[in-house]
């Protein structure tokens, strides 16, 4: 009997295998493809937008600094397939005028073509105790890496929906996915994100029009580095619990997932891992994905409660060691 369910449950998995790429959406190629990037000066951003140039596309790269635009344009137009690809710049802030954004993007689909692909990248980060951030760091974020994708996501889906084809790549965050320690005013400008590309991939999927949401983790790029200068302890432990990862390995997650139309892009098992466990009710893009989800959900869970658990004594320990540190200042 045992035997017979086994091999019952072995012969559905494989028919979900070979019935899943029959229901999933049809992969996006590159060679051609016009593909904007926001934040893409520098970082994953600028990664992404060498693997999409590698595999034949044509850039359009968005950030505020004109100077380091122009040397990123230069590095990408290094790995160029083929004489007629193009990298355009274009110096932006995208989270302050929705009509300025409008219009540049208006500019770039005019020099190249239809957007095929946009990837919001475009973010900033700040960390410290809830007490300790400005109120108004809580704004500023809020607007770079909230808004900052809702409006060039915004200027081209009508296109994308008319064409009935496109990809828009929402970049968050493992801090989207877990509340940490140092990220009151970080994380939930990416758990936004998420909210945002739930939404819109309800109303955009009957055009063939899919979001990808990328949860990268501790990411080896120049903004990591200028946050880690300020991260308080009880982040820096936390921290350690996990591997850095090099900005070109998440690049070529992301763009993989984006072209094949998958809604969650993570990185390694911790990503994966993660993207079980907050799952949730957000869109799969097959069936055996559902199931991966349904089956790993539980033990998954009781690992996360490890995880959890090791936080909570990592911050705990940090506060002990400062009442007693302060506690000996007070009595010399």
């Amino acid at each position: 009997m045992l035997l017979l369910a086994a091999a019952f449950i072995v012969a559905f998995v494989l028919l979900l295998y070979m019935v899943s790429p029959l229901i999933s959406p049809k992969s996006l190629k590159l060679p051609g493809a016009h593909v904007v990037v926001t934040g893409g000066s520098s970082g994953i951003g600028k990664c992404i937008a060498i693997e999409c140039y590698k595999q034949g596309a044509f850039i359009t790269l968005i950030a505020r600094d004109e100077s380091k635009l122009l040397q990123t344009k230069k590095e990408i137009e290094k790995y160029s397939v083929n004489d007629k690809q193009v990298v355009l710049c274009i110096s932006v802030d995208v989270s302050k005028d929705y009509e300025q954004v409008e219009n540049v993007l208006k500019q770039a689909q005019e020099k190249l073509g239809p957007v095929d692909m946009l990837v919001n990248c475009a973010g900033t980060s700040v960390t410290g105790k809830f007490e300790d951030i400005e109120v108004n760091s809580f704004e500023r974020l809020m607007a770079v890496n909230y808004l900052g994708s809702v409006y060039p996501s915004r200027a081209v889906i009508a296109t994308m929906k008319e064409r009935r084809m496109g990809r828009i790549v929402f970049v968050s965050s493992q801090a989207g996915q877990l509340g940490l320690f140092g990220y009151t005013a970080y994380s939930p400008t990416k758990f936004a994100l998420r909210g945002l590309a739930e939404a819109l991939q309800m109303e955009v999927k009957p055009y063939n029009v899919y979001v990808t949401v990328a949860y990268p983790p501790d990411t080896d790029t120049p903004g990591f580095a200028e946050e880690s200068k300020t991260k308080p302890l009880e982040t820096k432990l936390i921290s350690e619990t996990s591997s850095v990862c090099q900005a070109e390995q998440v690049a070529r997650v992301i763009v993989k997932d984006a072209i094949q139309g998958n809604f969650n892009s993570s990185v390694g098992s911790d990503g994966y891992m993660l993207s079980i466990l907050t799952s949730g009710m957000s869109p799969v893009t097959s069936i055996t994905e559902g199931l991966q989800q349904v089956v790993c959900m539980g033990i998954f869970r009781i690992i996360g409660l490890f995880y959890l658990g090791s936080f909570d004594s990592i911050v705990r320990r940090c506060m002990m060691q400062r009442e007693k540190s302060e506690s000996a200042d007070k009595t010399e």
